[in-house]
């Protein structure tokens, strides 16, 4: 018998405080519950630099914490090139962010590039393809974005193991 190879997923939103870092950590939550941690390789990132070596928003440490999820170990980087030949799967949180990883992509790249949601299937589902960037809203859009990403995590769960 033969281990079973890990999925590598990186998750990418714009500044990697606030969707991208709760992807990441409730995935990581979700399959350490099941005892499947050891399928997964994780990590978060974002495109641009502006927070890099911070913590996540206060606000998605709160939400996470709330659910029971722990995002204290996690720090923003941004999105570098050996990141399309480390990962199999880089997971964009919208369009926009999808354009900027695809523009950064090399040709030779392995990663394959998605929306989050499509990925998992739930853009048809939910009537929308992106997890909206809860940054300059009220609480409740951490916690839709934290409802969001719990439900994906779940199809990821299903999906890769």
């Amino acid at each position: 018998m033969h281990a079973v190879q890990p999925t590598s997923i990186l998750f990418v939103c714009l500044g990697n405080i606030c969707r991208s870092p709760l992807a990441e950590g409730v995935l990581r939550h979700k399959a350490a519950e099941l005892g499947l941690q050891d399928r997964f390789v994780l990590d978060s990132c974002g495109i641009g630099k502006w927070h890099v070596g911070n913590p996540p928003d206060r606000r998605s440490i709160d939400i996470a914490r709330h659910h029971g999820v722990d995002l204290s170990d996690l720090r923003v980087r941004q999105l570098g090139l050996d990141d399309f030949y480390g990962y199999d799967f880089i997971l964009a949180m919208d369009r926009s962010n999808l354009a900027d990883i695809r523009s950064a992509q090399p040709r030779d790249g392995r990663a394959e590039i998605a929306l989050y949601l499509d990925y998992c299937g739930l853009g048809s589902r939910l009537g929308f393809n992106e997890v909206p960037d809860p940054y300059y809203g009220g609480a409740n859009g951490f916690e839709d974005v934290f409802q969001m990403v719990s439900f994906a995590s779940d199809i990821l769960i299903q999906k890769h193991c």
